[in-house]
C-alpha cells in the first residue's frame, strides 16, 4: 500500500535516536525536519508548514518555555503546539509509559502516544494514521472571521458567503490548514497541479492576488501576506 508523504516536525533531543528517526522517515518518502530542543522546534514550526509532527515529552529544560502546570518542557511546548494549530497532528514519543503519563500528554492536546522502545512499522503506521484522521475529521475550516465548509466547498467571512473558483479555493484552504505558517509558492503550485509545478510559480501570484481582492472586499483587516521570496502566510494583521 502506497503512503502519502508527509512533511514531518520532528523535536527529540536523544543524539541517536532522533537521527535515525529522522534518516528512517526519509528513506521511506516523508520531509523530515529535526530539532533537538523546543525553541528552535517552535521557530520552525511558526516558520513553515507540518503535516505531523512527534514531539519527545521529556526535552531539556527552556525557560522560554517554563509552564508552571506542567511537569516537562515537552509539554509546555505540546501546549503552544496545539493553541496555534489545533488541526496538526502530534504524536508523543517517549520513554515515560505510565498511565498518568500519557493521560496529561493526551489531555494536552496529543493525538497519539508511542512508547520507547517502539518498533519502526508501528511508528509509521501510527503517523500515515494519524494524518488520515486529522485530514478526514474536519467538514469546516476556520480562522478569524473567515471560515470554509469542505463538504460544499463554500468560503465565507464575517458570515458573508465569498464566491471562490476552485483553485482560489484550494488555495486558501491549504493555507488555512497552515494558518500562521509560511507555505511557500511551490508548495502551492504542488498543491494544485502535484508533480508539474516547475514554472508556474507566477501564476501562483495572480491567483493569490485575486484571492486577496475577494477575501478583503468589505473588511478593513487583511488576512493573506506576502512573505517575500518565500511565499504566503494566513494571518491577522
Amino acid at each position: 500500500m502506497t503512503v502519502a508523504a508527509m512533511k514531518i516536525l520532528i523535536v527529540e533531543d536523544d543524539p541517536v535516536l532522533g537521527p535515525n528517526v529522522s534518516r528512517g522517515l526519509s528513506e521511506v518518502g516523508h520531509q523530515t525536519t529535526l530539532c533537538d530542543n523546543a525553541g528552535d522546534a517552535f521557530a520552525k514550526f511558526e516558520s513553515e508548514p507540518f503535516d505531523v509532527i512527534i514531539l519527545d515529552q521529556m526535552l531539556p529544560a527552556d525557560e522560554r518555555f517554563n509552564d508552571e502546570n506542567t511537569k516537562y518542557s515537552g509539554l509546555a511546548l505540546l501546549k503552544k503546539f496545539r493553541r496555534a494549530n489545533p488541526e496538526i497532528g502530534i504524536l508523543i514519543l517517549t520513554a515515560l509509559g505510565a498511565i498518568d503519563d500519557r493521560v496529561e500528554g493526551l489531555t494536552l492536546g496529543a493525538d497519539d502516544y508511542l512508547t520507547k522502545p517502539f518498533a519502526f512499522p508501528e511508528l509509521t503506521a501510527r503517523l500515515a494514521a494519524l494524518n488520515r484522521r486529522q485530514r478526514n475529521i474536519a467538514t469546516q475550516l476556520s480562522y478569524s472571521d473567515l471560515m470554509l465548509d469542505l463538504t460544499q466547498r463554500r468560503a465565507f467571512r464575517a458570515n458573508r458567503e465569498i464566491e471562490l473558483t476552485p483553485t482560489e479555493f484550494s488555495l486558501l484552504e491549504l493555507l488555512m490548514r497552515h494558518a500562521g505558517q509560511t507555505v511557500t509558492r511551490k508548495m502551492l503550485c504542488e498543491h494544485l497541479w502535484e508533480s508539474n509545478w516547475e514554472g508556474v510559480t507566477n501564476v501562483i501570484e495572480v491567483h493569490i492576488n485575486r484571492l486577496r481582492n475577494k477575501i478583503n472586499k468589505g473588511n478593513t483587516v487583511g488576512l493573506i501576506h506576502t512573505v517575500r521570496g518565500s511565499g504566503y502566510v494566513l494571518r491577522e494583521d
